[in-house]
């Protein structure tokens, strides 16, 4: 039984997976930063499993659990930050060059 390739087509108006990832990349920047740090230390986490020494496997997890959690943490303040940026610095002057 064969299958074929091209069963899937997204819907009109709407493109593939990379398109929507791009556009919503375009809509929060800083969402895949958010991503991709939990993601690092996670794979630190992984890495450092196998040299953890006497330390207890809870309190390891705990220890990566706390650094995936200010990564994320840490983009959403960037987040903010930025956001705040472009509704208030970035308008004002963008509103002062129009006078």
């Amino acid at each position: 039984m064969s299958a074929k390739k091209d069963w899937w087509m997204p819907p009109e108006g709407e493109g593939g997976v990379s398109d929507k990832l791009l556009r919503k990349t375009r809509e929060s920047p800083l969402v895949p930063v958010g991503l991709g740090g939990c993601l690092v230390v996670t794979a630190y986490g992984i890495y450092r499993l196998k040299a953890r020494g006497p330390l207890k496997m809870s309190l390891h997890l705990i220890h990566t659990r706390v650094a995936a959690q200010a990564c994320a943490v840490g983009a959403i303040m960037l987040g903010a930050v930025y956001t705040m940026y472009c509704d208030y610095i970035k308008r004002t002057a963008h509103n002062a060059e129009e006078k």
